[in-house]
């Protein structure tokens, strides 16, 4: 796993390009129980994917052809914003299921758009034949050294900004965000809990597997959660640290949503307010005495999808 030193380092060399995002601690009454919740939406390109694409730009030989991602849209993003920042092409490969509202985003910033299949690996193996067809260097969206201690820095600011959680609920996809904050977070006392939609249960299915398996996925996070496998990275990490991970339906991912926007006027697409609805709906129950921090960790959606 990316040492604590890595992270450091990645947020030294991050600092001129990414934002530090704020916390919000809300009273126990609001939840339960003490919890932080820490803003990564309000990231550059509405998710936390940033960190991990500018650190993985910041630290390569990028070739002349450019760079290129397999994305359900989140990733992509980033991937075409810190290219275009720095200088560089980009190409993306989407499935056909990436929302509008991400596609639009992703050519905002420059790059060329592939809409390859209906699943994200679909998507991901265009983009390694275009890698091998062209020379461009890929960027993984979650089982990369690189990603992992990029958005582990996401970890250092949380450990910064609210210094005494117990735990930390991340939403997981294929696992570079949990990863990433796993790493940091390793040996320090906070747990770090796993959410995961029952329609795209990838790290859940690897846990008990033992190693990363195909998964079905869909439901109403797909398009940020719905890797179709964990990372195998991730998952060393989750096994070394104990990891485990809890399951919740759409209806509370949509409850959620709804209770960010009712109570704190906040936007978040279904991948953005899954750690929440682990909460909400008591898939995971806090312990006497725990500290909660929960991450927000990505707002890319139409304002009218959130009309409640």
């Amino acid at each position: 796993m990316p040492s604590r030193a890595q992270i450091e380092a990645a947020a030294a060399r991050l600092a001129p390009h990414i934002r530090h995002t704020p916390v919000l601690p809300l009273h126990p009454d609001e939840l339960g129980c003490p919890a932080t919740l820490k803003l990564e939406f309000l990231q550059h390109t509405g998710s936390f994917k940033a960190r991990g694409a500018f650190n993985t730009l910041l630290t390569a030989a990028i070739p002349a052809a450019g760079v290129a991602a397999a994305s359900g849209g989140n990733h992509g993003a980033a991937v075409a914003y810190a290219a275009q920042r720095l200088g560089h092409a980009a190409a993306i490969f989407v499935p056909a299921s990436a929302p509008a509202t991400k596609l639009d985003r992703i050519r905002s910033y420059g790059a060329t758009v592939t809409i390859q299949g209906q699943a994200y690996l679909d998507a991901l193996a265009a983009c390694q034949a275009h890698q091998a067809a062209t020379g461009a260097m890929g960027i993984h969206a979650y089982d990369q050294d690189s990603v992992l201690a990029g958005q582990g820095t996401i970890g250092r600011e949380f450990e910064t900004d609210a210094p005494d959680l117990t735990h930390i609920l991340v939403a997981v996809g294929g696992g570079g965000l949990i990863g990433g904050i796993a790493a940091w977070y390793a040996g320090s006392g906070t747990e770090i809990v796993a959410v995961e939609p029952i329609a795209c249960p990838t790290l859940h299915a690897a846990l008990a597997a033992g190693h990363p398996v195909p998964v079905t996925v869909g439901g109403h996070a797909a398009d940020s959660l719905g890797a179709g496998i964990a990372g195998a990275l991730t998952l060393g990490i989750a096994l070394a640290t104990g990891m485990h991970s809890v399951l919740v339906p759409d209806t509370a991912i949509r409850e959620a949503q709804d209770w960010l926007w009712t109570r704190l006027r906040i936007v978040s697409e279904p991948g953005g307010a899954a750690a929440l609805a682990a909460l909400r709906c008591g898939a995971w129950t806090p312990p006497p005495n725990a500290r909660v921090g929960i991450l927000l960790c990505g707002a890319n959606t139409d304002a009218i999808r959130v009309s409640f």
